[in-house]
């Protein structure tokens, strides 16, 4: 069950899960971290009583945790829940993940790596600590890579640099594993949706919600905790915002609507993203009647 942020994923979830005796796998990059909690709109420890959840709180933030960790993760838990006598099922919005665990890590068009916040923070760094930095730290993780790639070329330099902070796995060692995995699970792919004016009303909404909560004194907690600004867990929508407003980059409204904007922005991109799989079944939040109908129908022919 897949979708973009605020949708509704987390509520249908749970009565899809009561009703069909399943248990849910998270399927989001910043969930799995620990400490952060309003920021990343995990579900509630009462929500988490009710059916049970894997894949939240897992890592610190300063962990760096991948889609390659995520993949080998999941199928432990996949696993763990077949063993239960249950039934899997992967929430989420962050697609890559999906496509690691379901299609592998690379594509034939080369690694699934699309990541413009990764992207964006690699920028600042180059841009901050130079680019002489940033190819010794290449050199240290993906040396084969360091070695066909000329200092100067700052483009396939940020590159490698992305493909294995993403997947964990070296840009050099995908080029030696071109083919793509087979497909290992027989899978219902249900992606929710909502019109723009009713997911964009929820989007702001939740941005209220989060600093009603206590999302600027969550950060605050973590910087004096020692998690440094620059962790790409830090650098995430949210998070990178109270950043610059602690920092006074920012005044209070202007943080506010940066961040409604910004995850707007995120929703859009996730649409994007999605979209490219035809084998997903979109439904309206509101229809649970056809979604329930789709389950029921997909259990009976798998079994």
């Amino acid at each position: 069950m897949l979708g973009p942020t605020a949708v509704g994923k987390t509520a249908l979830s749970l009565l899809v899960a009561e009703q069909f005796s399943c248990e849910i796998i998270g399927v989001d990059s910043m969930q799995v971290y620990k400490l952060m909690d309003i920021g990343t709109a995990k579900p509630t420890m009462q929500e988490r009583s009710r059916v049970p959840h894997h894949l939240i709180d897992i890592v610190y933030p300063d962990d760096d945790y991948t889609v390659g960790r995520f993949v080998s993760d999941a199928k432990h838990a996949i696993r763990k829940i077949r063993t239960n006598h249950h039934i899997p099922l992967l929430t989420g919005g962050t697609g890559l993940y999906f496509r690691g665990l379901l299609e592998g890590l690379f594509t034939d068009d080369g690694p699934a790596v699309d990541d413009p916040e990764l992207r964006d923070y690699l920028k600042k760094r180059l841009a901050e600590e130079g680019r002489e930095h940033l190819f010794k730290e290449l050199v240290r993780v993906d040396p084969d890579s360091a070695g066909r790639i000329h200092p100067n070329d700052t483009q396939r330099l940020l590159r490698a640099l992305e493909i294995f902070q993403t997947t964990g796995i070296p840009w050099s060692r995908h080029l030696a594993e071109q083919e793509k995995i087979s497909q290992q699970y027989t899978v219902l792919k249900l992606g929710l949706t909502r019109t723009r004016e009713e997911l964009y009303e929820r989007i702001d909404g939740r941005v209220q919600l989060m600093i009603e909560q206590g999302l600027q004194k969550e950060v605050h907690k973590l910087l004096d905790m020692g998690y440094h600004e620059n962790l790409k867990s830090l650098q995430s929508i949210g998070y990178r915002h109270m950043v610059n407003y602690l920092k006074g980059e920012w005044d209070w409204e202007e943080t506010v609507q940066l961040l409604a904007r910004d995850t707007r922005r995120y929703a859009k991109r996730q649409y994007t993203w999605f979209n490219q799989d035809p084998a997903i079944v979109w439904h309206d939040v509101s229809q649970q009647d056809a979604i329930f109908a789709d389950i029921e129908a997909f259990l009976k022919k798998t079994e």
